[in-house]
């Protein structure tokens, strides 16, 4: 198979950047896209050229670092499948592929199609764990929960952090990253010791961030690779409506006092 790519290059966050084509030619259909720009790359460093940087890691849809436009959609074509799981069969022969980064003032651009997303790592770090000492590992059948709340838990957990949905959300809002990272933890006996402070400390830090305002256009569950929920979204919208009123309520004794 032969492609077209149209790649945003750039050398760094200061520099302009913009589209080269190349032509990459001899590509196996059960390449994956990864092993597709592999191959460009042993072609680009053959030339004398800087290959290009784009981020990877495991290569099996569980990192989250495979964060790409692909013709404009994030992740690519396929629907609930990371960049490193789509193989070049998804194209057409002949086809043009642009590939570029995500594109988020939160996420600004290090080289070429890598971004740095360690603004979520500091979201993570406002709240998104369990502190407390629970001592050693008790017997799971100790800490009965439903198995609807076990679930919806499981699936949240499930967000791997890509940026997808930040990267589809015409707002770049970061609110489904941050609900699930929520919603996993909140559901479960041992997260709700800490609920109120952890969505709250969250929210906050997604805001002061930069990210956007969620404006329900589901882009951000459509393109999600792990098809998190937007439910997830309305759960947190609980969670701090609810850690406002009682900071207000603890507020009010405090001054009555």
């Amino acid at each position: 198979m032969n492609f077209t790519l149209k790649v945003w290059r750039q050398k760094n966050a200061a520099d302009k950047g913009g589209l080269v084509t190349y032509e990459v030619k001899g590509i196996s259909d059960d390449s994956s896209f990864f092993e597709m720009l592999d191959l460009l790359n042993q072609q680009l460093i053959g030339q004398g050229v800087d290959p290009i940087a784009f981020d990877h890691d495991c290569r099996e849809g569980i990192c989250g670092t495979c964060s790409l436009y692909i013709n404009g959609r994030p992740h690519g074509p396929l629907k609930g499948t990371t960049t490193c799981q789509v193989h070049m069969r998804s194209f057409k022969d002949g086809d043009t592929i642009f590939i570029e980064p995500w594109r988020c003032s939160a996420f600004p651009v290090i080289k070429d199609l890598i971004v740095d997303r360690s603004a979520f790592d500091k979201v993570i770090q406002a709240g998104g764990y369990v502190s407390v000492n629970s001592g050693g590992i008790p017997d799971a059948n100790t800490i009965p929960v439903p198995k609807h709340d076990s679930d919806a838990s499981f699936d949240a957990a499930a967000c791997i952090g890509c940026g997808a949905c930040v990267a589809s959300c015409p707002n770049a809002s970061a609110m489904l990253f941050v609900s699930a990272k929520v919603s996993h933890l909140a559901l479960l006996p041992q997260g709700r010791v800490e609920a109120e402070r952890r969505v709250r400390h969250m929210v906050a830090t997604m805001d002061s961030l930069g990210f956007g305002n969620c404006s329900n256009t589901y882009a951000c569950e459509a393109e999600c690779p792990k098809e998190i929920s937007v439910a997830n979204i309305a759960r947190m919208n609980r969670e701090f409506l609810a850690a406002k009123l009682l900071a207000e309520k603890e507020k009010q004794v405090s001054v009555s006092l």
